[in-house]
């Protein structure tokens, strides 16, 4: 082979790997993780909860209680503080409950989180029953804020009778970068309320 056709051979070859780095980079930012959602709404595996429950009437379960903690972890590049309002809540299976998580943004600039959960036992995702969750939406923070993120829950009455205790995780991630629409209706809001403080500040000093 000349060197001619080496050369060529070596760019044929670097172009095929280009080619295949950019492809399963697009596989992995694309196509793994609504299939990894999918494989772990099936199985149930990693403890991915369910989304938003509908709400029907059930009977509470007074002879049981199951012990529900809460935990909260932040992937090293989120600044935010991030915590349980209660680590730990004792329920019946069919009581419909009421908790929090706080957070609160040291920053100086507006941010945007999203929470991710997970839960153990992995058997338990089934029976736990989110009604309402900050998890399902992205929660954005002023530069200072602090907030309270409502989580409401029940645990089904069907639940195995050897779970006694179910552990809720959540990952809070900075989702800024890719919420520019989010951090721009929070920073108008903010011009509003300031506005509004302003105007009210005006209208009592001419009074």
């Amino acid at each position: 082979m000349s060197q001619s056709e080496d050369k060529k051979a070596v760019t044929l070859t670097s172009f095929k790997l280009v080619i295949f780095a950019i492809a399963m980079f697009a596989f992995c930012m694309w196509v793994l993780p609504p299939l990894y959602t999918l494989f772990c709404e099936v199985t149930g595996l990693n403890g991915k909860t369910k989304g938003q429950y509908q709400v029907t009437e059930v009977q509470v379960d007074t002879s049981r209680l199951v012990k529900v903690q809460f935990v909260a972890t932040k992937n090293e590049n989120m600044p935010w503080a991030f915590a349980p309002a209660e680590r730990i809540l004792e329920v019946h299976p069919g009581q419909a409950v009421t908790t929090h998580f706080v957070a609160s943004n040291p920053t100086e600039n507006i941010m945007v989180g999203q929470a991710v959960p997970s839960m153990v036992p992995h058997n338990a995702t089934d029976f736990f029953h989110k009604t309402e969750c900050f998890c399902f939406n992205q929660q954005a923070l002023a530069a200072g804020e602090t907030a309270e993120l409502g989580l409401q829950f029940i645990v089904d009455q069907e639940i195995p009778k050897g779970v006694n205790t179910i552990i809720l995780s959540y990952t809070l991630f900075d989702v800024t970068e890719n919420s520019k629409d989010i951090v721009e209706q929070k920073r108008q809001e903010l011009t509003t309320a300031t506005q509004a403080a302003a105007e009210l500040i005006t209208n009592n000093i001419k009074l």
